[in-house]
């Protein structure tokens, strides 16, 4: 039944790349996006996202693709494109819809269609499906067939991938679902979860996201609140954790793309059937306001040791939205630096894995080598990469002032019993 399927994936970013190799291990594949670069790239054996190894690349037969006319012998198509927030935080899903059009252009009679994009409840059956029989001419459910499997992606971890983790398969009928779990368990090896509905499927991929912005939240705002009794949110922690069931997470700046977007696609959703969230985007706010307020609590700490501010230097370790990543979107150190240099602060910027270009065309970010960076007055361990994770405290004395001031470990992954005696260590 699988045995001349040929596979066609939408879209080769962090979600469609990593889907596009593990299928290519089997199945004949072609991986189409609509950037130029980033296929060329791709053909040079090289994945700017560090989720692909160069190896991967070069042993792999993908046929990489800008012509979408090259999805037209595919049976099986993945759209993997990425979702997006307007500026006032509602749903964009232009690339959905593009994407849709796209491949209903050039999709071939039979084909199976599957997202693997986040959407909010309905809207792959509301507004993809619509499309694909607009721009194919064929009937979905007869000449063509519609499935979800919401991508289910860590950045950065090599060990839950896309091969090892359980896959969700949904569709219309129990037949097409019995495919899709057929296809995908095919080549993962974490199982095969079947929905009972496309829209169940869309639901349980926003609050898989939406647990995790909660629970963060919660602790977030215990931070805050131990910040106001001057007592240690870690050592509160640590003493919570003594309890057997009690569930381990640590305060942090919650960004990249899936997290945010997950609260707005579901509660844009309720709202449009009468109901508003409580918890959801109380606790989004919460993390949304994460940046200014350890910008805010570094300065009052600066003030504290007699630091002028206008004459003040801070360096930040890490812009990516989270720890051996390059990914620098919707990060939340952004809010951090931008606080500071409203108050005149000079703020110096250092990452090892994000791109310089990136910074720059995202944020209009310098990003110095390290060996550029001049001694500051306090250093910010923003996003604690491996790089920093396994260096000692002389890095941090290295880039303070006279080997000391405040170094403000947000993770709190700086180990406290080696901290030098001048250096005043501060964590969330």
């Amino acid at each position: 039944m699988l045995d001349n399927l040929k596979i066609a994936v939408v879209g080769l970013g962090y979600v469609g790349l990593p889907v596009a190799v593990a299928f290519n291990q089997k199945y004949p594949v072609t991986g189409y996006d609509i950037s130029t670069a980033r296929i060329q790239a791709l053909m040079l054996g090289v994945d700017k996202t560090h989720e692909i190894s160069r190896e991967e690349l070069t042993k792999a037969t993908i046929a990489f693709t800008t012509d979408p006319a090259d999805l037209q012998d595919a049976g099986f198509i993945i759209i993997a494109v990425p979702s997006a927030l307007d500026k006032d935080q509602l749903p964009d899903i232009s690339a959905i819809k593009i994407a849709s059009k796209c491949v209903g252009q050039h999709m071939k009679k039979g084909a199976v269609v599957v997202y693997e994009t986040i959407v909010g409840p309905g809207m792959t059956e509301d507004i993809c499906i619509p499309l694909l029989e607009k721009y194919s001419g064929y009937e979905n459910g007869k000449e063509f067939f519609v499935g979800y499997s919401p991508a289910r992606t860590l950045p950065g971890d090599k060990k839950n991938n896309f091969k090892n983790m359980k896959k969700v398969v949904a569709s219309q009928n129990e037949e097409v679902t019995a495919f899709l779990a057929l296809v995908y368990g095919s080549v993962v090896n974490g199982g095969i979860y079947k929905a009972p509905s496309i829209q169940v499927a869309e639901t349980a991929k926003l609050i898989e996201n939406i647990q995790r912005d909660v629970n963060v939240a919660l602790i977030n705002e215990l931070a805050l609140i131990c910040e106001h009794l001057e007592i240690d949110t870690q050592e509160v922690l640590a003493t919570a954790g003594s309890k057997r069931d009690f569930v381990k997470t640590v305060p942090s700046l919650v960004g990249g793309q899936e997290i945010e977007l997950a609260s707005f696609y579901l509660t844009d959703k309720v709202k449009a059937l009468g109901h508003s969230s409580q918890v959801i985007l109380p606790g989004r706010k919460v993390n949304d306001g994460m940046g200014r307020f350890i910008a805010q609590a570094l300065m009052k700490k600066m003030i504290q040791e007699n630091v002028i501010l206008s004459e003040g230097r801070v360096i930040i370790l890490g812009l990516s939205f989270k720890e051996d990543v390059p990914d620098l979107r919707n990060s939340k150190v952004v809010d951090i630096v931008t606080e500071l240099r409203l108050h005149g602060i000079d703020v110096q910027l250092a990452d090892p894995y994000a791109s310089v270009e990136d910074a720059q065309s995202h944020y209009k970010f310098e990003l110095l080598p390290h060996q550029e960076l001049q001694p500051a007055h306090a250093v910010v361990l923003a996003v604690p990469h491996k790089a920093y994770r396994n260096n000692s405290w002389k890095l941090f004395e290295d880039l303070l002032i006279e080997q000391q001031g405040i170094v403000f470990d947000i993770k709190g992954v700086l180990e406290e019993a080696k901290k030098p005696e001048k250096i005043h260590l501060w964590r969330l």
